[in-house]
């Protein structure tokens, strides 16, 4: 592998198709593609201010990086990437990437962020103003995770996620087979219109949760007194350690909660019409 130290690059593909190249304390100046049709790049301790370093690169490690704003949409059509202990400032990052591996990472601007990529794992990362983070994603693995910004993970396929801490108004909208343990989700119209969406030991708060939602399951949840008009239209399996304050029309299934501050049965409640709602004893 060549090593390339302590240097400056700037302008147009100044490390065009490179092959087997260590970066080590170098920084890229403002410019375009860096380090497009590139393949085994390992970055450490650099710092990118140019657009689009990372296009179409195959395999690359970056340790110990900054990315600035000006380096934004700067992983794109990629694969294999292992990104450790980095800041991200840069917004419309990872797009259209197979195999992601993010660990203690940091996105301030996480903006339009991780769209349509596949066989993503997160641990230890923060990331913020991160609306429509997600978006049309799959095979997913996220552990010891912050995030704040709204219209998360909307499409999204085949997603675990694990101790975590989401502020996201209408997240988890239209996923399949999406499971989350030990979080805390907040932010209204959570999981609309989502596939098997399973929350186990979770803490759900924001109005109209859990509507339209097919085959639900809730595992030992709590939800706050901001929960209302919950599961409208839902198939659902739940079980909730708390009251919840008010359920509108839910469609079949079964809930069983410490009480119920408000049920809402009426005539556009839709077939079968069957969910039983009790109260634990």
């Amino acid at each position: 592998m060549k090593n390339i130290s302590n240097t400056e690059f700037g302008g147009e593909r100044p490390l065009f198709a490179s092959h087997d190249l260590c970066l080590e304390n170098v920084t890229i100046h403002a410019g375009e593609s860096a380090l497009k049709e590139c393949s085994n790049i390992e970055a450490v301790n650099c710092r990118f201010e140019g657009k689009y370093p990372f296009w179409h690169v195959n395999g690359f490690v970056v340790k110990n990086c900054l990315f600035t704003e000006g380096a934004r949409a700067a992983l794109w059509y990629s694969t294999d990437l292992r990104m450790t202990d980095t800041l991200v400032e840069a917004p419309k990052m990872f797009r259209e990437m197979d195999g992601i591996y993010l660990e203690h990472v940091r996105i301030p601007d996480a903006a339009e962020t991780l769209w349509h990529c596949r066989h993503v794992e997160l641990k230890e990362v923060e990331v913020e103003k991160a609306d429509y983070l997600f978006m049309h994603s799959e095979h997913i693995r996220i552990e010891n995770y912050r995030q704040q910004g709204n219209y998360s993970f909307q499409y999204c396929k085949d997603v675990e996620i694990r101790n975590a801490v989401i502020d996201s108004k209408d997240a988890f909208w239209n996923t399949e087979n999406v499971t989350v343990y030990d979080s805390v989700l907040t932010g209204e119209y959570l999981g609309w219109h989502s596939h098997h969406l399973r929350l186990v030991n979770c803490k759900i708060s924001g109005t109209q949760p859990l509507c339209y939602a097919h085959d639900l399951v809730m595992e030992n949840c709590v939800m706050a007194d901001d929960c209302d008009l919950a599961f409208e239209g839902s198939s659902v399996q739940a079980t909730i350690n708390s009251p919840v304050r008010s359920v509108k029309n839910p469609r079949t299934g079964c809930i069983v909660a410490e009480g119920y501050g408000e049920i809402i049965l009426d005539e556009n409640i839709k077939a079968p019409a069957d969910c039983e709602l009790k109260t634990r004893s």
